[in-house]
C-alpha cells in the first residue's frame, strides 16, 4: 500500500507533465523514493515524521509553505546532499517549485533512533 501511495503522487489532471514521487524501496531502516516537483506544481499539505536526507538530482529551490502561512525556501544543489529533521509534532507543510524547471530530489528517510 505504501508503494502505491509513494509510486503516484499527482497534483492535477493535465497533458503536461505532473509532479509525482517514485518509490524506489524500503526496509526496517530508511523508506527511499524519488520526488519530481514541476514548474509552477506543488507537492500537497504533507508532514515528515522522520529525519531524512535529501539529495538534489536536478537542483533549485522550493517555497515551504506551512499550514501557519509562513513561508521559506529550500534551495537544493545538483550533486548535493542535505540533512533534514523530522518535522514538528501537529504541523504540516507544502513545496511549491516557482522556477521554469523541474526539480528532483532523492529522499531517504531514516527509521529508528539508533540511525539518527
Amino acid at each position: 500500500m505504501l508503494a502505491y501511495l509513494l509510486t503516484t503522487f499527482i497534483c492535477g489532471v493535465s497533458d503536461e507533465p505532473q509532479t509525482h514521487r517514485v518509490f524506489q524501496f524500503e526496509n526496517e531502516h530508511v523508506r527511499v523514493w524519488k520526488t519530481v516537483i514541476m514548474p509552477r506544481q506543488p507537492l500537497k499539505m504533507h508532514r515528515h515524521d522522520c529525519s531524512r536526507v535529501v539529495v538534489g538530482l536536478k537542483g533549485g529551490s522550493l517555497t515551504k509553505i506551512e499550514e501557519s502561512g509562513e513561508t521559506s525556501e529550500l534551495k537544493f544543489e545538483s550533486g548535493k546532499a542535505y540533512w533534514l529533521t523530522e518535522d514538528p509534532p501537529g504541523t504540516r507543510h507544502a513545496d511549491v517549485n516557482e522556477s521554469d524547471e523541474p526539480i528532483e530530489v532523492m529522499v531517504m528517510e531514516l527509521f529508528g533512533r539508533d540511525l539518527v
